[in-house]
């Protein structure tokens, strides 16, 4: 489906481009474009963790913006953090389109009045199957959707609870709160729709050899990789029609 000609979006990045991604793909950007973007639309990028952001009165410029995952917690303290919250906030009160994907996701949440902080059971890399709630059904209009999604994961930290007056759409057996959704202008997904199976690959073995996670359960986890497919079409679908404004009208719970 092609974009309206000259929409603009924006890339909120919150991690540096790994030598990897940089060489495969030209950087996190591309990765984004290819998964949300469509044809005739402009994507800007913010590198928000090297303290690159928006300046505030071009906001309205945009139609949507994407917050990306990020080795940073999202309860932490850093500058550039607290910016980010602040901006999250401004956003929120313009009701700009704001798709937060796992740190976003849990900064998103945290920005608006949520609890984020470490999972009591540890990582979750690999692939998880997310069980979608009726809200979501309610919000989609004409997409068809199947009830159960894989999705890519690689996160320690989790939502603990969501804003007052969000409302939790999506849930897995490791994590209470995969996704999230505020009105019809926010949506946080705490798994990469983005990734693909090499991207993973590529940080299991650097989390590794940071000492980050044992080498057993890297392995583990690449081999399910191979043993199962994440559902990265549905995924997309989701999120392009989230940021193009294709859904209806969610309710706000209070």
């Amino acid at each position: 489906m092609k974009g309206e000609e000259g929409k603009r979006y924006a890339l909120l990045l919150a991690a540096n481009d790994s030598d990897y991604v940089k060489k495969v793909y030209g950087g996190y950007l591309n990765v984004f474009v290819e998964a949300f973007g469509e044809q005739g639309e402009k994507w800007d990028l913010f590198r928000v963790v090297e303290g690159q952001f928006p300046n505030l009165d071009e906001l309205h410029n945009y139609e949507g913006f994407v917050i990306s995952g990020s080795p940073n917690d999202a309860y932490g303290n850093d500058d550039w953090i607290l910016d980010l919250c602040f901006l999250l906030q401004s956003l929120f009160a313009m009701q700009k389109k704001v798709l937060g994907i796992c740190f976003g996701h849990q900064v998103l949440c945290r920005a608006l009045g949520g609890k984020v902080g470490k999972s009591s059971s540890g990582w979750d890399i690999g692939v998880r199957e997310v069980s979608l709630t009726n809200e979501f059904y309610s919000s989609i209009d004409e997409l068809i959707i199947p009830p159960n999604l894989s999705i890519i994961e690689c996160h320690q930290d989790e939502v603990w609870e969501v804003p007052i007056g969000a409302k939790v759409i999506g849930y897995s057996e490791k994590t209470n709160v995969e996704m999230f959704t505020f009105g019809d202008n926010i949506l946080g997904i705490q798994g990469h729709p983005e990734y693909t199976n090499d991207i993973l690959n590529n940080l299991i073995d650097r989390l590794i050899s940071n000492n980050a996670i044992e080498r057993g359960f890297g392995e583990e986890a690449k081999l399910q990789l191979m043993e199962r497919e994440a559902d990265r079409k549905f995924w997309a679908e989701i999120c392009k029609s989230f940021l193009k404004g294709r859904w209806t009208q969610l309710p706000t719970y209070f």
